[in-house]
């Protein structure tokens, strides 16, 4: 594998993805050298990312007003170009609050007033930065939306399409087809190699409203339990850390945590089939 590694560089003539087809490796597997951020820069990710978990409607005007009274030196330009390296955005309603790539389709949301009544109903996906020691990752997970079970997930260090793929390709292979399939209206979501995936196993496509994390609510709550139940106190050094104590977490989190809104029973309780909860969208 170190000698793999060697070889997968960036080169005009070829791409990473095809680089890593070509030599059989999950392109979710392959990392580039880290450039080097300098630690004030990791620790404003981490308060920004703390800020953003507690009010999602701020911009980064309102994220600069707070770290400056938290005691830190930053302008906006700072704290935009940061937000923008950790795929954040305000979720108020506003033009193009979340960028599908040029010239992908977007798809109306399906969800609203729907009674959500079995496991494989709605499966939903979305995409969140993760902080470490030093450095930062991107965690993409798919849910279930009735049962709130994590289906499948990945962490990759940029925030392409590849990682929400193999998300996806383990979920359909481990726990069939869903009905309704949603997400945001990012770019690796509205791409075609996403959405193909989806049409070809004959889902229906349901995308969140510009700013409405709302659409999303139950993934976006997801984020909010593993930084502040695991993320944060852990601290994780290097992404093989991360992804093993991910795996011990989202264990955990399907077969023993318990939620109030599933009358304190565990997803993976509910996913098998325990007595309906209705849960509207």
């Amino acid at each position: 594998m170190s000698e793999r590694k060697a070889i997968i560089k960036a080169r005009p003539e070829i791409s990473i993805t095809r680089q890593c087809q070509l030599l059989a490796v999950p392109r979710s597997s392959a990392y580039t050298r880290p450039q080097h951020v300098a630690e004030v820069d990791i620790e404003l990710m981490r308060q920004i990312d703390e800020l953003y978990l507690k009010w999602p409607f701020y911009g980064s005007r309102r994220l600069r007003d707070a770290l400056q009274c938290q005691g830190y030196r930053v302008n906006r330009k700072r704290v935009q170009r940061l937000m923008q390296q950790m795929g954040l955005r305000a979720v108020y309603p506003k033009p193009r609050t979340s960028q599908p790539g040029k010239g992908h389709k977007i798809y109306p949301y399906r969800l609203r007033d729907l009674s959500i009544t079995r496991p494989n109903q709605v499966w939903a996906s979305d995409i969140c930065y993760i902080p470490m020691a030093k450095g930062f990752m991107y965690l993409t997970v798919i849910m279930d939306w009735y049962s709130r079970r994590v289906l499948a997930w990945r962490v990759s260090n940029t925030l392409e399409t590849e990682a929400c793929l193999a998300a996806l390709d383990e979920a359909l292979i481990r726990y069939g087809v869903p009905e309704i399939f949603n997400t945001d209206q990012g770019a690796q979501y509205t791409s075609e190699a996403f959405t193909m995936v989806l049409k070809t196993h004959g889902i229906t496509i349901s995308m969140d409203g510009k700013g409405r994390w709302v659409d999303n609510v139950f993934v976006e709550r997801l984020w909010r339990s593993v930084k502040y139940e695991d993320v944060y106190l852990r601290a994780y050094e290097t992404p093989a850390a991360l992804r093993i104590g991910l795996t011990h977490y989202f264990r955990f989190y399907n077969t023993e945590r318990r939620h109030q809104a599933l009358n304190r029973r565990t997803p993976d309780a509910v996913y098998a089939g325990a007595p309906e909860v209705e849960k509207a969208a």
